[in-house]
């Protein structure tokens, strides 16, 4: 059975293989324009050699371009497997599933809901008309509601909240 290294050390030498060939072709290309440009010493076969230049350029640009991205990626990609292996070795990790991501954001949700309906009691207070008591009174209905909300997905209905309290 092969180890993980020598397959990804076998597609390398594919791809290099692979890129090595089509820059040779390319140049292959602008040589043989060029020749035939200079034969025919013609404005058609120079726009040729222009062309072939161009896309060898151009095919040079990705080939390096390309390398240079995937190598950087491949280092980011050993440093955090080499981080991710460090913590599980004994120091210490943080566990962030799906289920609590989607709560926190739910949260985070609620307690702006709160903010944006204390901005709405303020300013009825500032303008103490006739449709101000019933705004503020929507607004801390919906406070009392959101509230309620939030704690229902911190726990179990019914029951008391549980932990450890860190200042």
């Amino acid at each position: 059975m092969d180890s993980l290294g020598s397959n990804v050390t076998g597609a390398k030498k594919l791809s290099l293989n692979a890129s090595t060939l089509a820059m040779g072709v390319m140049v292959i290309v602008l040589l043989v324009a060029v020749i035939f440009a200079a034969n025919s010493n013609e404005i058609v076969g120079w726009f040729v050699v222009v062309i072939s230049g161009g896309w060898l350029l151009l095919s040079a640009f990705l080939v390096f371009g390309l390398k240079r991205g995937a190598d950087k990626i491949n280092t980011s990609l050993r440093e955090a497997t080499a981080a991710a292996a460090g913590r599980a070795q004994g120091g210490s990790s943080i566990v962030v599933d799906e289920g609590t991501s989607q709560r926190d954001l739910k949260l985070d949700h609620s307690f702006k809901i709160v903010q944006v309906q204390a901005g709405v009691i303020r300013q009825e207070l500032e303008k103490d008309d006739a449709d101000s008591r019933a705004m503020i009174d929507r607004a801390l209905e919906t406070i009392t509601m959101t509230a309620g909300n939030a704690r229902d997905m911190m726990k179990p209905s019914g029951q008391p909240l549980d932990g450890e309290i860190i200042d």
